[in-house]
């Protein structure tokens, strides 16, 4: 399959968004103002752009058919390292506790990470119920289909989801709220619209010269501009949350993917993205335990802030670096901790 340059670029801005998002959120423990805020307004695309990545790069290598084994390839490879993972941070976040003085059962709290999804590793659940639903896509031959009004739609309910599940206060256990498909199945459709229109075969070179004008249009960096500077305007007014799981993210991720898929288009990604490419399930699955290991020793409070962040970021990234090169040094350690991806020299 030719390598997708975009997808490089995107696929190490994703794995930054969430490392980043969630650094900001040990920052706030000190400082919370409109500057960490705006902050956010670009951390919260990571995972979306992830799940997006998920999608389309599968749509494009695999076409209307995927193999034999894709789904039991994706359970390997994607829920092995969601439940050892799990079992790490439940068993970590009892044993704090029981540090702490607090007689608490390991029990729940395996429920409450791995049954609940109730960690970061939420994103893993929503990944699998995407393959599920592109192994019934091309099994039930929906590819006949222009997904371009299931796009829409999607849109649609996803903003639904979100803002109804807000507005009545649903707050079921761990990040239930969070896995259901429905806020995200908007995400599903876009990959399938823009893998339509993305050249890679002489077929495909056909149906990308018949690209609709609103991709075109809305690809424009005039609307990812001024979607911003609104969502500047609404963040210095205090309305708005910042989370990957909320109604107006969906619009202003629709406007960033299409910028974004044609800027990059061609634009050779260096050294330094495509390492970041190369342990980016690693870093997103380990960088929380390295941040929690620096918050133990260090603590929050003990340094400069410039230099607290610093730290972070350093042990953060270098951390889940290193476990990960140590984990794939063996199969079944790539298997349980997260495999490294396999990317091209430039």
């Amino acid at each position: 399959m030719k390598k997708i340059e975009e997808i490089y670029w995107l696929r190490a801005y994703g794995c930054m968004a969430v490392f980043l998002f969630h650094l900001l959120d040990h920052v706030n423990q000190r400082v919370d103002n409109v500057a960490t805020d705006l902050a956010r307004l670009p951390l919260v695309l990571g995972t979306p752009t992830f799940l997006f990545i998920s999608i389309f790069v599968f749509a494009v290598r695999y076409g209307h058919t995927v193999p034999q084994g894709f789904l039991s390839q994706r359970v390997k490879f994607v829920m092995v390292p969601y439940f050892t993972y799990g079992v790490a941070y439940a068993g970590a976040e009892w044993a704090r506790l029981r540090v702490g003085g607090e007689t608490v059962g390991l029990v729940p709290y395996a429920v409450e990470y791995l049954l609940y999804a109730g960690w970061h590793g939420y994103f893993l659940i929503i990944a699998m119920q995407f393959y599920v639903a592109y192994w019934l896509y091309t099994r039930w031959r929906l590819w006949r289909f222009n997904p371009v009004p299931g796009l829409w739609i999607a849109c649609l309910v996803s903003m639904g989801y979100w803002g109804t599940a807000y507005w009545l206060g649903v707050d079921p256990p761990g990040y239930l709220l969070w896995i259901m498909p429905f806020g995200w199945v908007y995400l599903f459709f876009l990959a399938l619209v823009l893998v339509r229109h993305y050249a890679t075969t002489v077929q495909q070179a056909v149906d990308a010269q018949m690209k609709p004008a609103w991709i075109t249009s809305l690809a424009h960096p005039a609307w990812l501009v001024g979607a911003t500077v609104l969502l500047v305007l609404a963040t210095f007014a205090g309305w708005l949350e910042f989370s990957s799981k909320e109604v107006w993210v969906i619009p202003f991720f629709l406007l960033f993917t299409l910028w974004a898929m044609q800027q990059l288009r061609g634009r050779k990604a260096p050294w330094l993205v495509r390492q970041i490419n190369v342990y980016s399930f690693g870093i997103y699955l380990a960088h929380p335990m390295f941040f929690q290991l620096v918050d133990k020793v260090v603590g929050p409070e003990r340094l400069p802030l410039a230099a607290y962040v610093l730290l972070l970021a350093v042990v953060g990234l270098a951390g889940s670096i290193l476990l990960n090169r140590c984990a794939n040094l063996f199969s079944w350690g790539g298997l349980l901790l997260g495999k490294r991806l396999k990317v091209a020299a430039a």
